[in-house]
């Protein structure tokens, strides 16, 4: 019974995905409706604490964005990566990763990657290795950051 729910979730995700848009979303509620009413299995709740935590870290983003605070941190970063472009390839990442780390969201780091391509460009540095770089580690800040709503669901557990 494990491996016929197991395809109908496989099923859902490779068809929703193959519709690409809306149609993952309606598909992957059609699985949770196949499951529900066909194989009987319980809905669980949905985990209110993580949906909580990304609202408050979404508005604490939004607040930075609009009070201004966000463009004077592109500006420190500009700033420090300005001053040393001939290790553009390990401070870019930096940045980015303490920018992922403070905010919660890899979102902001976005901000700072057009600074990091014109510093590479003006460097001689081909932009696509400090910029995938800078990339990979907003996301692998995401796991160290105490306020990003990974770190609360892994604490829901």
């Amino acid at each position: 019974m494990f491996w016929l729910e197991f395809v109908v979730v496989l099923v859902a995700i490779f068809v929703g995905a193959r519709l690409g848009g809306i149609g993952l979303g309606v598909l992957g509620g059609l699985g949770l409706a196949v499951l529900t009413f066909v194989f009987h299995l319980q809905p669980t709740a949905p985990p209110i604490d993580v949906m909580l935590m990304i609202a408050a870290v979404v508005t604490a983003a939004g607040v930075l964005q609009a009070a201004g605070g966000l463009d004077y941190l592109v500006s420190l970063a500009e700033r420090i990566l300005r001053s040393n472009p001939d290790r553009i390839t390990f401070l870019g990442p930096m940045v980015t990763y303490f920018f992922t780390l403070f905010a919660g969201t890899g979102h902001v780091a976005y901000s700072v990657l057009p600074v990091i391509a014109e510093v590479a460009r003006e460097t001689g540095v081909r932009p696509e290795r400090p910029m995938s770089i800078a990339v990979i580690a907003s996301q692998q800040a995401i796991t160290a950051s105490p306020i990003a709503a990974a770190t609360v669901a892994l604490l829901g557990l």
